[in-house]
């Protein structure tokens, strides 16, 4: 039962009394209705347009998902989405003394270390250079 219906009931219930109009408990008992009935159909204007604004927000919210997607889609799952360009290459690797993934280009691959920004360990990288694929200084 909405708080509309709650209402009329009660107001079916008062008039239902037959109470006399000339008394003032009856004249307070109408106008404490009048207000109930008032305030029952703010709420329900009120629900309503929570629904609306609620349907309009889901609708937004699944356009930004088709937008993410669409922006997205061509990058990589690197964990640093701020250093990432198309120009290099970037690789994942893990701390493994804090778990921090860290975004790594080939320069500090072949450089062979760097220290976890988070936790400070030094993490060396020992690389398997394929000249055809990579770079132009390496010794044969």
């Amino acid at each position: 039962m909405t708080v509309t219906e709650k209402v009329a009931y009660l107001k079916g219930l008062a008039e239902g009394l037959a109470l006399d109009e000339n008394k003032p408990e009856t004249k307070i008992i109408n106008a404490m209705i009048g207000v109930l009935d008032e305030l029952a159909l703010s709420v329900s204007d009120l629900e309503d347009g929570l629904d609306l604004v609620s349907e309009q927000l889901d609708a937004v919210d699944e356009d930004l998902d088709e937008l993410e997607g669409f922006v997205y889609e061509d990058l990589d799952d690197c964990c640093c989405d701020d250093c990432c360009d198309d120009e290099e290459e970037y690789y994942d690797v893990e701390c493994p003394s804090c778990g921090e993934v860290i975004c790594v280009d080939r320069d500090i691959l072949e450089d062979g270390s760097i220290n976890c920004p988070k936790c400070n360990e030094l993490l060396e990288f020992e690389v398997d250079c394929d000249c055809d694929d990579c770079c132009d200084d390496c010794d044969d």
